[in-house]
């Protein structure tokens, strides 16, 4: 006689994108495990509610937050996969009527960020440290949020704003002298990114680095991951397939699946956010992973 269990649910927050969107419609699932996804329209709004309260059981999560977690000691597990990569070159922006400004002149000035530790801006200081020699100390960044991790504390060269202040409106008074900004404003030409040509800049890092610049990966809770071990090995097969063929090979590169494949792009992240003082510790990345995902 078969004896029908019941499958496990889990709660889930993944934002739909190419290599999940299968999973989140269910057209992949599996007999073991249902996920019961939040509904959150913009993943990073939900990412203190993933390291503050551990409200869910599979999360998406931006990997400067994942490395502040668990330096901070909070019960994590991370998936070798990669869901949410791209070049940060774009984003931040200064108002050309003041005048030209490139990413070497930067040094000494006031940079808007929404938070200090935000993993675009940590790329972006990244960039301007290792490439041009501006470490973070050099510069006034100037936040409107506190970070993800409550345990994180600003630099002394952060600067804390009133959050109903308007950064874009900063940028035009000349308040600050650049911003890392979501987009360019469609209205405002004049709002230019400090990158020249950012699509030519992200082509030349990628040739110097060979490494792509990670935005968010998964995480499981620690408790979710002792009471049921097959959980990461089940996840990573389902993201697997749900990517299957439906992603270009560009897609296929910016979204690096199983350790082997991941390792070079975690490294130079662990690296970059160890420099800035992000983390007290620069922990081998085996250390973030259940053992069911270390082997391909």
């Amino acid at each position: 006689m078969n004896i029908q269990h019941s499958p496990v649910h889990l709660k889930a927050m993944i934002g739909d994108y190419p290599i999940t969107h299968q999973l989140l419609s269910g057209q992949v699932s599996s007999s073991r495990y249902a996920f019961d996804f939040a509904d959150v329209k913009v993943p990073n709004t939900a990412f203190k509610r993933t390291v503050r309260d551990l409200e869910f059981d599979v999360s998406e999560l931006a990997i400067v937050t994942f490395l502040q977690a668990f330096d901070a000691g909070i019960p994590l597990v991370l998936l070798p996969a990669v869901i949410v990569s791209r070049f940060q070159h774009p984003f931040l922006m200064f108002d050309s009527r003041r005048g030209h400004l490139r990413p070497q002149d930067l040094r000494g000035k006031r940079i808007g960020v929404r938070s200090y530790c935000v993993t675009t801006v940590t790329w972006i200081r990244g960039m301007l440290q290792a490439d041009h020699g501006i470490a973070p100390e050099a510069n006034r960044w100037i936040t409107f949020e506190d970070a993800h991790v409550t345990q994180w504390r600003d630099p002394p060269w952060a600067e804390r704003v009133d959050p109903s202040r308007d950064m874009l409106q900063m940028l035009e008074a000349g308040e600050i002298d650049a911003a890392v900004l979501g987009a360019p404003p469609a209205d405002k030409p004049y709002i230019k990114p400090v990158f020249a040509d950012p699509v030519q800049e992200s082509g030349n890092w990628y040739a110097q680095h060979r490494v792509i610049q990670i935005n968010h990966m998964i995480v499981l809770k620690r408790s979710l991951v002792d009471e049921h071990p097959d959980v990461p090995k089940a996840l990573m097969a389902l993201l697997e397939q749900s990517a299957g063929s439906n992603l270009s090979e560009a897609d296929q590169i910016a979204h690096p699946r199983g350790l082997s494949k991941v390792r070079p792009h975690l490294d130079h992240a662990i690296d970059m956010v160890h420099r800035q003082g992000l983390t007290r510790e620069r922990l081998p990345l085996e250390s973030f992973f259940h053992p069911t995902t270390l082997i391909d």
